[in-house]
């Protein structure tokens, strides 16, 4: 089995639970068209404490309405979710969200984890490339634990902070600083690029050329502002 993540995230953007539930509608929509073979029309939304519950695209609005009322709830942090569908022993799917508040550090964000057979082929661009029109985000990745790692290791990379993976997203501003010398295919997407980057030691070299050249310089903190 092997596991990856699709990740985006972006700052501060307050928003409704409607837009939220908006957002994560086309989401489940969308990952449901790319990966039926995991879905198949069926998610359980996951708790902090307790077992799992059965959860419809329709009960998203409820379901993010119940979670900004509960007492551990923050406008500063967001509106949690966690969802996950598995297709039998072969492939696991989980997506958690956090969206819709006004944090001053934390970033918010929407992941895709996807578990797999070795040999199965993912549509990990497509997916990047939904989340990217779905939630506007500042910057997004593909990743795995090697990439991580050896960014961690190698370049000095801090979980919070932009990053790239395999696969990489970078909204408008970011874009503007890439180097025309970076060794990426770079597509234009409305609202930024989708960066085409391939195996790890790629991986660790464009992040160092982007963060050279200021293409992933952090979000201001506090935030005050959804992209850079």
């Amino acid at each position: 089995m092997t596991r990856r993540a699709i990740r985006v995230f972006w700052g501060r953007r307050p928003e409704s639970v409607q837009a939220v539930a908006s957002r994560w509608r086309r989401t489940l929509e969308q990952v449901e068209s790319l990966l039926p073979e995991v879905v198949g029309g069926s998610w359980q939304q996951i708790h902090s404490a307790g077992p799992a519950t059965a959860v419809t695209v329709d009960q998203l609005a409820q379901v993010l309405e119940n979670a900004q009322a509960a007492e551990d709830w923050s406008d500063r942090l967001g509106i949690g979710l966690r969802l996950a569908s598995s297709g039998g022993s072969e492939w696991g799917l989980e997506l958690s969200g956090l969206a819709g508040g006004e944090p001053e550090i934390v970033l918010q964000s929407m992941i895709i984890a996807v578990s797999a057979p070795d040999t199965a082929e993912v549509p990990e661009t497509e997916l990047l490339r939904m989340l990217a029109a779905v939630w506007e985000p500042d910057f997004g990745d593909v990743t795995d634990d090697n990439i991580l790692d050896a960014l961690e290791d190698e370049s000095d990379y801090r979980v919070g902070d932009p990053v790239i993976g395999r696969v990489g997203y970078l909204s408008s501003a970011r874009a503007d600083a890439i180097p025309d010398d970076l060794a990426a295919g770079v597509a234009a997407l409305p609202g930024g690029v989708l960066l085409q980057i391939g195996a790890v030691d790629g991986v660790v070299r464009a992040y160092e050329r982007l963060r050279e050249t200021g293409a992933l310089d952090p979000l201001p903190r506090p935030l005050d502002r959804a992209v850079f």
